[in-house]
């Protein structure tokens, strides 16, 4: 298994692993053993799906020395794309889309016997709620949990509910059972995963439990794991989300909330669902009910007609809001978004460019000063592995969702400690166990 993308996609890579290993087949360590090469894959940007061809292009010569070796192309890339891929693609055997992982098995067959391999149907109602994912990484302390599958949001210009459908949330009781096994494993935190976390809701005939609802139940069943959720939207952030994590110490104090530009007139183009005022409301209410809670967010400019006084509003709005982090990209158009179709992409890419420069100097000030306010602090540290730069070293994160290094002395991975912050960069804290 190769990963590319989200977190959504690692968690659907041990969910494939799963259904592999039920028909048999065994996770190798090696591609040079492998029979089967699944590269599970992004649409988001162009650049993952450049990444991909690259990556796939490269097992022309495991193909020489295994004749026998098939190669599949499975998640975003492949529902996007579908049969084209067979044809831009000489070493690609197998596609299939995020909703058909249940079929591998059977396409593989097809592919051993050289017919045309492929599924890319979406589904109304796939959550792979009865499969129990397979850990790919024995060594890791976090686990994913996918709590909901697909979007209804349909911003102008993402891919993602052309290559992942509609919004359909999993059972409740399916997904204490998930976490319950990354409790018994040894994970020491978990991540549900979601497009849009906050719009979770599941219904039956009796009853319906909705994302703030899910989060307690969570909290309450695994009182000694960490939980983070990720992604949330602004329309549907609520008070009565914000109360829970408020409520459970074990639930970690940080969201990502992506913006993605502080314009209004932008904000409409794209298809957000609300303002900068609304925005701005969900976070003085995070630092309210949630004093000390870690912020960060997604940002893009050069999108359809975004002019000089459109970026100068996201860069006060960044001003404002002083973001812990910020994911920061320019806007590449992805061939299938209403936006493609219908928005022209008319922001020179050397407007882009600076642009883009702009917002990270300014991130980087930023989130250097949030650093900075930290030092003299105390944090409770999950120890995720040693440092990269000393083996004396390790290095954790905090329930803000920072990094940092602090000596190893005699702490293990999957410790908890305190750590007090003596230093920092604009990325990483520095500091001692106290």
């Amino acid at each position: 298994m190769e990963t590319y993308g989200c977190q959504m996609n690692v968690a659907d890579s041990e969910v494939v692993a799963s259904i592999m290993e039920h028909d048999g087949f065994q996770i190798t360590k090696t591609r040079e053993e492998a029979d089967v090469i699944l590269v599970n894959t992004c649409s988001v940007r162009e650049n993952a799906e450049t990444r991909v061809r690259g990556r796939v292009q490269g097992f022309s010569e495991l193909k020489k020395k295994n004749p026998k070796l098939l190669v599949g192309v499975i998640g975003c890339m492949a529902e996007r794309l579908g049969e084209k891929l067979f044809e831009q693609e000489k070493n690609v055997n197998i596609v299939v889309g995020p909703d058909a992982y249940m079929d591998l098995p059977m396409l593989v067959e097809k592919a051993k016997k050289g017919e045309k391999a492929i599924n890319i149907e979406l589904s109304l109602t796939e959550t792979y709620k009865d499969i129990c994912p397979s850990r790919i990484d024995e060594t890791s302390i976090s686990g994913f949990v996918s709590i909901m599958r697909g979007c209804n949001n349909f911003c102008t210009y993402c891919i993602v509910p052309y290559t992942r459908g509609r919004e359909r949330s999993r059972n409740p009781e399916s997904i204490l059972k998930e976490v319950r096994d990354l409790s018994d494993k040894g994970y020491k935190e978990v991540t549900l995963l979601g497009q849009n976390v906050n719009s979770f809701v599941y219904k039956n005939s009796e009853s319906q439990v909705s994302f703030p609802e899910l989060l307690e139940l969570v909290a309450q069943e695994v009182p000694n794991m960490r939980i983070r959720f990720a992604t949330s939207h602004p329309k549907d952030m609520s008070d009565d989300t914000l109360h829970v994590i408020a409520k459970y110490s074990n639930i970690c104090n940080f969201i990502h909330l992506p913006v993605q530009s502080g314009s209004d007139s932008v904000l409409k183009d794209m298809r957000r669902k609300y303002t900068q005022e609304w925005y701005k409301d969900r976070i003085t209410a995070i630092r309210k009910i949630i004093p000390g809670c870690g912020i960060s967010s997604d940002i893009f400019c050069g999108f359809h007609n975004e002019n000089e006084e459109d970026f100068q509003e996201t860069i006060e709005l960044m001003k404002w809001a002083r973001f812990d982090l910020a994911y920061m990209f320019k806007y590449s158009e992805r061939p299938g978004t209403f936006a493609y179709k219908n928005l022209k992409d008319n922001v020179p890419e050397n407007v882009k460019s600076k642009r883009l420069d702009e917002m990270i100097h300014l991130q980087n000030q930023i989130s250097l000063e949030n650093n900075q306010n930290d030092i003299g602090e105390v944090f409770e540290v999950l120890i995720e592995g040693i440092s990269k730069r000393s083996e004396h070293d390790v290095y954790g994160r905090t329930s803000q969702n920072k990094v940092i290094v602090f000596p190893k002395g005699n702490f293990e991975i999957g410790d908890f400690a305190n750590v007090k912050v003596n230093s920092c960069t604009k990325a990483t804290l520095v500091g001692e166990s106290v």
